[in-house]
């Protein structure tokens, strides 16, 4: 049927209308908040470069956590910044390191809430790589012993999810050989499965004190002109038994995203990155564009290509503007 038989903007004439045939919807029950964990007491730093976010000591992010649920936000992730790195990344296996130290806190206080840790190295290494690194090259299969590792202990303190975000070749099958091992077998990985090496975690690096000493991270992180390559990386992934994926950064990878979702089918999330974040806020800051506009199309978007869960520094003010 065409035209004048066949009129689309009948169902665009109001509100009302638009609303009842939308396709999409945004609810803060898709979102996961970032949450960054530093040493001390009454800590609440900000980050320049992402307005409104700030690293927390244990006992503010505490708070920070409580917000989330207050809003109907299901779920956190911690990063952790610890008081002294090393080579060997100890802090992020201690039992007592910093991103354990919160999640114990945080299920104290709040024990429905999600907690999702990313087991990656970048913050606790003296060099800032995600692995071990011996003579200037990240080794991956040593990285792959302090990976299971740390899946235990971020289990045993409480942490709901564990997601691996290292891309390095192995790493969820080994993490869910030593977490079926030591008694975590219903403890669910999300793979960093398509993991890029963008520029678009720019921010992230001073939030989360974790630039490189050296050279960038393209041996390990995927090359932003290939798709192909991150077909075989989730399948691999799946094959070790990755309960969830997820790919990261998200506008970018609209495309990664959709195939994920529609070829592997496992419940997939989406990474609207701290770069992605910043430029929103930039523009906004610059009077250029309508911020909360510009933050949901952009999260509308993400979720309509297949994220079934988004994680993002929107998540609070998000979920305020959805309420």
């Amino acid at each position: 049927m065409a035209f004048p038989d066949s009129r689309p903007r009948r169902l665009r004439a109001s509100p009302a209308l638009r609303t009842l045939v939308r396709e999409t919807e945004l609810s803060p029950k898709d979102f996961v908040l970032p949450l960054f964990i530093r040493p001390g007491r009454g800590e609440k730093r900000p980050i320049s470069s992402m307005p409104g976010h700030f690293q927390f000591s244990v006992d503010t992010a505490v708070k920070a956590a409580g917000e989330a649920v207050k809003l109907g936000v299901p779920a956190v992730i911690l990063f952790g910044i610890p008081d002294r790195k090393d080579a060997k990344a100890s802090g992020a296996y201690a039992a007592d390191g910093i991103v354990q130290k919160a999640a114990r806190a945080m299920k104290d206080k709040y024990p429905d809430l999600l907690l999702i840790s990313d087991l990656c190295f970048c913050e606790y290494t003296d060099h800032g790589h995600c692995g071990i690194v011996k003579d200037g090259k990240v080794l991956n299969d040593p990285t792959l012993e302090l990976a299971a590792k740390t899946a235990v202990s971020q289990a045993k303190a409480g942490f709901d999810i564990v997601a691996p975000s290292g891309m390095m070749d192995g790493q969820v099958g080994m993490m869910r050989k030593a977490l079926d091992a030591a008694g975590f077998s219903d403890t669910p990985i999300l793979a960093y499965a398509a993991k890029y090496a963008s520029g678009f975690y720019g921010p992230f690096r001073e939030a989360a004190e974790s630039p490189p000493s050296f050279g960038d991270r393209s041996g390990y992180q995927m090359d932003p002109a290939n798709f192909l390559e991150a077909m075989r990386e989730v399948q691999l992934d799946v094959d070790e038994g990755a309960d969830m994926l997820m790919v990261k950064p998200a506008l970018p990878y609209l495309d990664v995203l959709k195939a994920v979702k529609t070829r592997f089918g496992l419940p997939t999330s989406a990474y609207q990155v701290s770069g992605e974040f910043a430029m929103i806020k930039a523009a906004a800051a610059k009077g250029w564009i309508d911020e909360k506009r510009v933050a949901l199309e952009s999260l509308t978007c993400i979720k309509r290509a297949g994220a079934d869960f988004i994680l993002t520094y929107y998540a609070l003010e998000a979920a305020r503007w959805l309420a």
